[in-house]
């Protein structure tokens, strides 16, 4: 505890100390090398364009690390940074601790067109209580990767629809890969005890009555929910489609190396594996689909949302500068050099049909019908410990571990303290 009261100590004093002498606007971005030089060249575009001083605040790549960068100066009220990238988990967080600058007046104002963006987002993961205040950057959705090659090869004309139809295939392309690859497996997904798993639980959980609501009251514990567990201990367990350290050490990349080195038929991922599938020395190359998730009899195809967004600070003293800033960086101009740069999914639909970026991206075509029908996590501002008590007990049922009934129920209870002590 007084490490974490020292570093958090440090961190202010970087933020104070760092407090603007000149006029400027402070932007705080984190990722890899290559995208902050690149958000370095947006800033320098935009301070060509309109003439207003932009320091960048670089972030570590590290999620967890960028939002307790973002926690702290906030709960200190202090003004910078002014503006900054938040992932869509954070939100409502965020919105919910009075951080966000409500961003509908200077819509109004402005007569800024919302319509480029998919409403569902807006409406479901960028509103709070009404008011708007964020707006898209770049998103994500679970996809369904598969084998092109193998499903013709085994007289397949189309991916599977359902989960019982990927049961199907799976099963008997297994079986005759194995006869000389003894470590293909059908299918590979994201099972480790973390935030992805809950991303591929919601999207597996899908039947009505699945899912998480915390509306009213809690409501974990329900037929979909154990019918979807169920389902993916099975893959695992009982029909050995998945391989046995799903539940132990499959996260995104895990994933997305087991399914580029060969070895396997279906892989969960999100879009940027595709990039990485189609470049060279990947034994995928040229023989990977894309297409919208599986679902159950009776149910409809659901992918969970991702993405960061961008939010300004309602501490800020620099608010127009920015939304000038926001505006600029959700514009069709910038959000077409970050995707052609870097690989990302734009925010903006009219982006996906621009011949340029289908040259480049000819699975986008798929992606945007996949995008509109994506949904967010729970938008509460507790999320990340109610997360935590998911993830410890969907983890214990997929590994064999528990009943998926009573861990259900024993997650439900949990679940209703945290809510209780939040409200109290």
């Amino acid at each position: 505890m007084r490490y974490y009261f020292k570093i958090s100590l440090i961190v202010l004093f970087l933020f104070t100390g760092c407090s603007k002498k000149t006029p400027e606007l402070v932007f705080s971005v984190g990722g890899a090398p290559n995208e902050l030089d690149f958000w370095e060249e947006i800033i320098s575009n935009f301070e060509k364009e309109k003439g207003i001083k932009v320091r960048i605040l670089r972030q570590p790549t590290d999620s967890d690390q960028r939002r307790q960068g973002i926690l702290i100066p906030m709960k200190a009220k202090i003004e910078n940074p002014d503006i900054f990238l938040m992932d869509i988990a954070w939100i409502p967080q965020f919105a919910a601790s009075n951080w966000l600058l409500s961003l509908d007046d200077r819509i109004e104002r402005d007569e800024f067109s919302l319509k480029p963006f998919w409403r569902n987002i807006l409406d479901l993961s960028d509103t709070y209580k009404d008011n708007l205040v964020a707006l898209p950057v770049y998103i994500d959705a679970g996809v369904l990767y598969y084998r092109k090659d193998l499903l013709k090869k085994y007289g397949f004309r189309n991916p599977p629809a359902t989960w019982s139809e990927l049961l199907k295939i799976s099963k008997k392309i297994q079986k005759e890969e194995r006869k000389k690859n003894s470590s293909f497996f059908a299918f590979v997904w994201q099972g480790a005890q973390y935030e992805g798993l809950i991303c591929n639980f919601l999207e597996f959980a899908s039947l009505k009555g699945g899912g998480f609501s915390f509306a009213d009251e809690v409501s974990v514990n329900t037929p979909a929910n154990i019918k979807a567990a169920d389902f993916m201990k099975d893959l695992i367990n009982k029909w050995k489609l998945s391989p046995p350290n799903t539940y132990t050490d499959m996260k995104e990349e895990q994933v997305r190396m087991f399914f580029q080195s060969g070895n396997a038929l279906f892989e969960r991922n999100w879009p940027y594996a595709w990039g990485l599938h189609q470049s060279d020395g990947s034994e995928v190359k040229d023989k990977v689909g894309i297409t919208a998730l599986p679902y159950f009899k009776g149910g409809k195809s659901v992918s969970t949302l991702g993405g960061w967004h961008i939010g300004i600070s309602r501490f800020s003293d620099s608010k127009e500068d920015a939304w000038a800033f926001m505006k600029y960086v959700v514009s069709k101009k910038v959000q077409k050099s970050l995707c052609l740069r870097l690989g990302w999914n734009p925010a903006r639909k009219d982006v996906y049909s621009d011949s340029e970026i289908l040259k480049k991206y000819p699975h986008f075509k798929d992606l945007k019908n996949v995008f509109g029908n994506a949904s967010p996590r729970p938008a509460i501002p507790y999320y990340t410990q109610v997360s935590d008590v998911l993830q410890r007990y969907i983890n214990s049922v997929i590994a064999g571990k528990a009943d998926s009934k009573e861990a259900f129920s024993q997650a439900e209870n949990e679940i209703k303290n945290i809510v209780e002590r939040y409200r109290e």
